[in-house]
């Protein structure tokens, strides 16, 4: 049997056997057809939340500590082979001491979210075989992601610590961290991870539209991440009924004037629309900062826009709809305060500066948007001592331009 019929038959085998499987069960289905591709062993390993582990995945519904050797466990992602294929999306092999190849480091990506990588052993070797192994990656993606909405493993696994009522809502609420096509990348980072309290990040796609919204709700508690809830639900609930910015804006104000009274509960907020043909953003400002424009990879300006009230306050300052024409290649970033005001142990502010001339640097080392953000966030981290004493939030939205086809994934 050829090498890509054996491809073909663990495919569909895989395939067929996920539809009544539960996410536990995804190994054991694995080690059942990967053999058939001469795939002779294949671990799953997923990024914990914070992405600064990968996890492996037993199929017994714990962490990997608790049934893996301690070697194989648990994987940092900075400093491991493992790590850096996670980090760059790109398949790695780890060179054996016959100078073969003792096994491959595959990334495990759902589109363009990152959920891990996978270890695959295998005694052939050949451009068929690494298809083979490209091919199993996307599937055991889409299965994955499939599970992982129903099934409390998939939140043990990728958690390392207790997570509060606030947080448990937030992470619910939001979409995945990480979307792309080719005419644009959205990626989104937010801390503290197991405790969040009222920042919330929203985005879809619809046509030639990419909707961008973000929210910081006041307080720190479960009422400031009700407050987010109820404001992201409202604001999607208007837009799909085809509310314009200004509409939306009011209408997620109604609703929170009829939850919580006037000026009771309130949240900042910029609401967005990026044309991803023409490249023209629209956006009005609830309140909050600013959004900031990174073009050419070197220098940035903050989008001034008159701000209406903060959501909630009812203070009956109108919204202003600004736009602006983005050229191929600019950066859009949309951020709370948590970010620029996290304060070190002297208390100096991170601040807006250090917080672009990062994000402008990253992006001259050809790092991926998702990794530049994983790496931002773990820089304000380290800054305010590996804790935020406010939410910090960041999205970030590359527009390529219909003429720059090429992804930055």
């Amino acid at each position: 049997m050829s090498t890509r019929h054996g491809i073909t038959r663990m495919l569909t085998g895989l395939l067929e056997g996920s539809h009544l499987a539960a996410l536990e069960q995804v190994p054991s289905l694995i080690a059942e057809h990967a053999a058939q591709a001469g795939l002779d062993e294949v671990l799953i390993y997923l990024v914990d939340l914070q992405q600064n582990v990968l996890r492996l995945l037993t199929g017994q519904g714990k962490t990997g500590g608790e049934e893996a050797p301690e070697e194989i466990a648990e994987l940092r992602v900075d400093g491991t082979l493992a790590g850096r294929s996670f980090q760059e999306s790109r398949v790695l092999p780890r060179a054996g001491v016959d100078g073969g190849v003792d096994w491959w480091w595959v990334p495990l990506l759902d589109g363009t979210e990152r959920l891990g990588v996978l270890r695959i052993s295998s005694q052939e070797d050949g451009q068929a075989v690494q298809d083979g192994m490209r091919a199993l990656a996307s599937l055991v993606a889409l299965v994955v992601v499939s599970k992982r909405s129903h099934s409390d493993s998939y939140a043990r696994l990728v958690r390392t610590r207790p997570m509060n009522v606030s947080a448990e809502m937030q992470w619910n609420l939001m979409p995945p961290l990480t979307f792309a096509n080719r005419e644009v990348v959205i990626s989104a980072v937010l801390e503290p991870a197991y405790a969040i309290g009222g920042d919330a990040f929203d985005y879809a796609v619809a046509g030639d539209t990419a909707h961008l919204a973000m929210f910081d709700a006041m307080g720190h508690d479960t009422s400031a991440g009700l407050t987010a809830n109820l404001a992201v639900a409202a604001c999607r609930n208007n837009r799909r009924q085809g509310a314009d910015l200004v509409a939306a804006g009011e209408a997620i104000e109604t609703v929170l004037l009829q939850q919580f009274g006037r000026a009771t509960r309130f949240a900042t907020a910029i609401l967005a629309e990026l044309n991803i043909r023409t490249g023209v953003l629209s956006w009005v400002n609830r309140g909050h900062h600013p959004p900031v424009l990174i073009r050419d990879g070197r220098w940035t300006s903050t989008l001034q826009c008159p701000p209406a009230h903060p959501l909630g306050l009812d203070l009956g300052i109108p919204a202003t709809l600004c736009q602006e024409q983005l050229e191929p290649g600019d950066r859009l970033l949309l951020y709370t305060d948590g970010i620029t005001e996290a304060r070190n142990a002297a208390g100096q502010e991170f601040g807006l500066e250090r917080f672009t001339d990062f994000v402008i640097r990253r992006n001259a080392d050809g790092l991926p948007v998702p990794e530049t953000l994983r790496r931002l966030i773990h820089s304000v981290l380290d800054y305010h001592q590996g804790r935020l004493q406010d939410d910090g939030t960041v999205l970030l939205a590359e527009w390529h331009g219909t003429a720059q086809r090429r992804l930055h994934l």
